[in-house]
């Protein structure tokens, strides 16, 4: 009979936010699969459990998923865990929970905290509906047109993004998120927790912030959605992801059709509406 992998959610900075329910599953597992063993074993030292470790992460997920769907079909109960929060979410797992499913072996998620969570709730953002986007690409080029694709989202927009980036990453969103309420929340449950919450154009950073950042944008302001919606023609955004991400105009505008909730059809009649009002300018202005 096979064992079970349990994926365990662990603290995102303070130590005290472990369930009861995580802590017995760590001390009955037979082997603890961790992103970063030496950051896994201060937590097990701490609730002083003493259970073999192996490393898992993106560097050698793929021979390690054999080595341990190995030793889960032949009976042994493992825990996943990441360095912080849930696993998988922005953190390596799915390669072995995706083979433990083709073989038959349980799933069983323990639930616990998870960074963008806490960050959406205490945020003062709409929840009625958020999307979490994970991190921004690094590259300038990409990260605009990931957020092109997001603009439209008439609700809260999530990311994850490292603090040698975040004043490059509002930089760009000032420009592709008009109209949006802003919150960086760093350092969450950790001494040093600090939540800013600002408007785009004004929302300042400390000098010198460090730490694991939430970045939050919240729907478009009311009466803005119009203004933010005729600052950019269907057309221009076809445009930008074919000339970005080199995509064909077909992939293109489907793709902006769907960010902007209507159907392909229509996008089409729109930009080419929009392109025919450009040629009759240009030939009156000639």
């Amino acid at each position: 009979m096979s064992g079970t992998l349990f994926i365990v959610a662990t603290p995102i900075g303070n130590l005290e936010d472990i369930t009861l329910r995580a802590l017995r599953v760590l001390k009955e597992a037979d082997l603890i699969a961790c992103e970063d063993t030496r950051h896994t074993r201060k937590l097990l030292s701490h609730y002083q459990i003493s259970k073999p470790t192996v490393s898992y992460h993106e560097h050698n997920e793929h021979h390690r998923t054999s080595e341990l769907i190995a030793r889960l079909e032949a009976g042994a109960n493992v825990a996943l865990v990441s360095d912080a929060g849930t696993p998988l979410v922005s953190d390596p797992g799915l390669r072995v929970v995706q083979e433990a499913i083709e073989h038959g072996i349980p799933v069983v998620p323990i639930p616990g905290a998870s960074a963008f969570v806490a960050a959406v709730a205490a945020s003062g953002l709409s929840t009625e509906q958020f999307v979490f986007a994970g991190f921004l690409p690094s590259k300038q080029t990409a990260r605009r047109a990931r957020l092109a694709e997001l603009r439209s989202l008439p609700m809260t927009i999530v990311f994850y993004e490292a603090p040698h980036r975040i004043k490059q990453a509002l930089a760009d969103a000032r420009e592709m998120l008009p109209g949006r309420a802003v919150v960086i929340a760093r350092e969450l449950t950790k001494l040093h927790e600090e939540f800013i919450r600002s408007g785009l154009s004004e929302i300042e950073l400390p000098e010198g912030a460090r730490g694991e950042i939430v970045l939050l944008f919240g729907p478009p302001s009311p009466g803005r959605e119009d203004e933010v919606q005729a600052n950019r023609s269907v057309a221009e955004d076809v445009e930008e992801l074919m000339r970005v991400q080199r995509l064909d105009q077909k992939t293109a505008l489907k793709r902006v059709a769907r960010a902007r909730g209507i159907g392909k059809s229509e996008a089409y009649r729109q930009m080419l509406g929009e392109r025919e009002s450009d040629g009759a300018a240009e030939q009156d202005e000639g």
